[in-house]
C-alpha cells in the first residue's frame, strides 16, 4: 500500500523494525498497546514475543490488511490515538479475559506497554494524552517506546539549561526518565523523510515531588517559559501577581536567584517555588 500524506505515513524497513523490537526487548508476559502499526512491520514481530498486542490503526485499509493477516494474539482497533478510549483498551489488555490458556500459571510478572512509530505531526498531542493517561491510572503502565522525529526526542531528553529545555521536557521527565534506544536514518523508511529518527524509551516512574502540587507547577512552568528569555524574577512576576503573591518574598523562600532564566529551573526546583508561591 503506498503512504498517504494526510496521514504523515513513513513505513520502516524490515531490517529497521527487527532492531527496533530488540531495542523494546519484549518479554512473553507483556501486554502491548501499539499506535500506528502502518503495514505491521513492528506488529508482526513483536507479536511473536508478547502475550497480548493491541494495535490502533487510523488508516481504514492499512486496518484491514493488517486484521486479515494478524496472528491469534493480535487486535485490531480502526481509531484515531488522539480520540480512542486508550484507557479502556489498556484495562482490556491488562485483564486475564480472552487469554488463550486458561490454566493458572501461577504469580507472572506481567508488564502493561505502549510502543508506536509516531506520525511527526501529531507526535507531542499523543506524548501529553499518554502522559494524562499514566497520570489519570496512578501508574500501571511499565514504559512506552516511541519512534519520534530527533528534534522531538532531543525535546523530551533535554536537561535545564539547553535549549530544547521546555514545557514538554518537563511534562516528560515530571512522570518518567527517557532513554535514546536507537537513532534511525531517513532510509530506514519509505518513502524516505526528510528528517532523522530516534527511538525513545519512557520508563515511568512517580513525580519526584509531591502529586498535590502537580497542577500548580503545570501551571507555573506554562506560564514563566512564554516569557523564557526575560530573567526568572520577570518571567515569574504575572504568575506571582496573579495569585497575589510578592515574586520577590517566592524566589527568597524557594531559595532561587531571579536572574537566572526559566528554562535553568530543575523539575525539583519549579516544585520547590511552586510550593513558595502556596505560602508553604
Amino acid at each position: 500500500m503506498r503512504a498517504r500524506k494526510r496521514f504523515a505515513q513513513h513505513f520502516l524497513e524490515p531490517v529497521w523494525a527487527r532492531k527496533v523490537v530488540e531495542a523494546i526487548a519484549p518479554a512473553p508476559t507483556d501486554r502491548v498497546l501499539e499506535i500506528g502499526p502502518g503495514r505491521g512491520a513492528i506488529t508482526y514481530t513483536l507479536a511473536a514475543g508478547v502475550a497480548r498486542l493491541v494495535a490502533v490503526e487510523l488508516d481504514r485499509d492499512l486496518a484491514a490488511d493488517l486484521a486479515a493477516r494478524r496472528p491469534s494474539n493480535v487486535t485490531l482497533v480502526l481509531g484515531d490515538a488522539l480520540r480512542v478510549d486508550l484507557d479502556r483498551l489498556l484495562a482490556e489488555l491488562a485483564s486475564p479475559a480472552g487469554d488463550e490458556d486458561d490454566a493458572d500459571p501461577g504469580p507472572v510478572a506481567t508488564r502493561l506497554r505502549i510502543v508506536g512509530n509516531l506520525p511527526y505531526n501529531v507526535a507531542s498531542p499523543i506524548l501529553i494524552r499518554l502522559l494524562s493517561l499514566e497520570r489519570w491510572r496512578s501508574g500501571g503502565i511499565a514504559d512506552a517506546t516511541f519512534m519520534l522525529q530527533e528534534e522531538v526526542a532531543d525535546r523530551l531528553l533535554a536537561t535545564p539549561g539547553h535549549g530544547e529545555y521546555g514545557p514538554l521536557s518537563i511534562a516528560v521527565q515530571t512522570w518518567s526518565q527517557p532513554i535514546r534506544l536507537l537513532a534511525l536514518p531517513p532510509g530506514a523508511f519509505r518513502p524516505v523523510p526528510k528528517v532523522r529518527s530516534t527511538l525513545v524509551r519512557l520508563p515511568f516512574r512517580p513525580p519526584p515531588f509531591a502529586t498535590d502540587d502537580l497542577v500548580a507547577v503545570e501551571g507555573l512552568v506554562r506560564s514563566v517559559f512564554t516569557l523564557r528569555r526575560k530573567t526568572l524574577a520577570n518571567a515569574l512576576r504575572p504568575f506571582a501577581s496573579g495569585l497575589g503573591r510578592d515574586t520577590a518574598t517566592a524566589l527568597r523562600t524557594a531559595d532561587l536567584d531571579g536572574q537566572r532564566r526559566p528554562e535553568t529551573l530543575s523539575l525539583e526546583e519549579f516544585a520547590r517555588l511552586s510550593r513558595a508561591l502556596a505560602g508553604r
